[in-house]
């Protein structure tokens, strides 16, 4: 019961474990992979909108993934990102889309029209 309640106030444990792995797989990448990967993780951030902690800490152990079998493969992180890396990281974005925010907001313009309207 007192696990339940202190995980609504800070979150899940369990998903801030997974993260603190997550940025420790990081931290071990080599040099140029570690900067490619922290750069996507902060426009995910800013861009992303992603309110799900499990949703977040799913993609982030993805972007971790796809960068350590690159660098073990030393795949060019050109050949990750492609020539245009907001691109690339919008694609990426978009297999997590049930965890933004905005999927929120999109449900109750939707609930607010309907409502007004009848429908």
């Amino acid at each position: 019961m007192k696990l339940g309640w202190i995980e609504k106030v800070t979150g899940s444990l369990e998903e801030k474990k997974k993260y603190r792995e997550y940025k420790s797989r990081v931290a071990q990448l080599p040099v140029g992979y570690r900067t490619a990967n922290e750069a996507l993780e902060r426009y995910f951030m800013y861009f992303g909108g992603i309110s799900k902690g499990d949703v977040l800490v799913a993609m982030l152990e993805d972007l971790v993934e796809l960068f350590e079998q690159s660098a073990a493969n030393n795949t060019p992180i050109r050949d990750i990102v492609g020539k245009n890396p907001v691109e690339f990281a919008e694609t990426f974005l978009q297999n997590y889309a049930e965890g933004q925010w905005i999927n929120k907001e999109r449900a109750r313009l939707i609930q607010s029209i309907d409502g007004v309207t009848g429908t």
